[in-house]
């Protein structure tokens, strides 16, 4: 039915992610590095969806072709659910992962309570105006010191279910747990049902 689709991002982590977790369901995946000229989509939305969305929408429109956008990021419970959608520039717009990471635990050192979830939101927008969304949640909380070597963000202090960090598993272990592996099989599974296939049916 969606013969290719283009990845709207240029973050290697998340393109790695999603090109795995989509191997297999579109025939060709392309990604903004693929196309030149693409300008940056500021992503001032209040939620995750908006950003998606507008991401999408905006990469839709210029290419010509179906746009998948992820916005995803953190959500610590102590701290009133930061970072949130600015987790990705949360220590500023030069922080990177280690200064956001940095400044995660600064503020919560000697806080008890650790609960933190991921979020991430999928929006695949069609260039004639069609639109779906999908959402995923892995729940777990921050430990006080980085471990482990893969994944990005903050993967090194988000202690998994499994007793490890993110960046502890291996691939094929995120794409079972994740944020990002959920959403994606939410959006898989809609596109798939009867409803999902109706609504993207060609007049």
């Amino acid at each position: 039915m969606i013969k290719e689709i283009v990845i709207a991002t240029r973050n290697a982590g998340k393109l790695k992610e999603l090109e795995s977790l989509l191997e297999g369901v579109f025939e060709k995946i392309f990604s903004l590095r693929d196309f030149e000229g693409v300008p940056d989509i500021e992503e001032d939305g209040k939620t995750f969806r908006e950003n998606a969305l507008k991401k999408a929408r905006a990469i839709a429109t210029a290419l010509g072709k179906p746009s998948l956008a992820d916005d995803s990021g953190l959500k610590v419970e102590a701290l009133g659910g930061r970072p949130g959608v600015f987790s990705s520039r949360y220590a500023g717009e030069r922080g990177g992962d280690k200064g956001n990471i940095r400044k995660l635990l600064t503020e919560l050192s000697g806080v008890q309570n650790r609960k933190a979830k991921f979020i991430c939101v999928l929006a695949l927008v069609f260039p004639d105006g069609k639109e779906i969304t999908a959402e995923g949640v892995c729940e777990g909380e921050i430990i006080e010191e980085p471990r482990g070597e893969g994944g990005f963000g903050y993967d090194p202090v988000f202690l998994t279910g499994l007793g490890r960090t993110m960046a502890e598993l291996t691939l094929d272990e995120k794409n079972i747990i994740s944020h990002r592996a959920r959403a994606v099989k939410a959006l898989i599974t809609y596109i798939n049902s009867p409803c999902g296939k109706d609504r993207l049916k060609t007049p």
